[in-house]
């Protein structure tokens, strides 16, 4: 079983920047894909970005991607989100999930994943 404790949301200026971790806790986050996924008020909870557990293959949104970079310090048991050029959209709360599951299709649907944190309040102002 794997405990997260996403951090590092704030408020921001647009064109900002930000880096959110994923610790986590278990023996398990080593074998695991990490994924980030984000909700705004009223939305449903939308995939960010995910990462194999090698770190070697990642996988994005159209919507970060060039402006976010996912990574991972499996030494560290820990996932990080580095966002820049923040715009007003990527205003959410932003999670991290794990999984034994592959980075395939299946790891943009947030049911793919059997851990999350609590989230972290990114905010971005115009």
């Amino acid at each position: 079983q794997v405990h997260v404790v996403e951090s590092g949301g704030g408020l921001v200026q647009t064109g900002d920047s930000l880096r959110l971790s994923c610790a986590t806790s278990g023996r398990t986050f080593s074998t695991c894909v990490m994924g980030w996924f984000r909700q705004a008020p009223g939305k449903e909870r939308e995939f960010v970005a995910a990462v194999t557990w090698s770190g070697g293959n990642t996988m994005y949104a159209d919507s970060v991607k060039g402006r976010f970079t996912i990574s991972r310090d499996n030494a560290q048991n820990t996932g990080y989100l580095q966002m820049n050029s923040l715009k007003p959209e990527d205003t959410a709360v932003y999670y991290c999930g794990v999984t034994t599951g592959m980075l395939n299709r299946a790891a943009r649907m947030p049911k793919t994943y059997h851990a999350w944190g609590q989230g972290t309040q990114v905010t971005v102002s115009s």
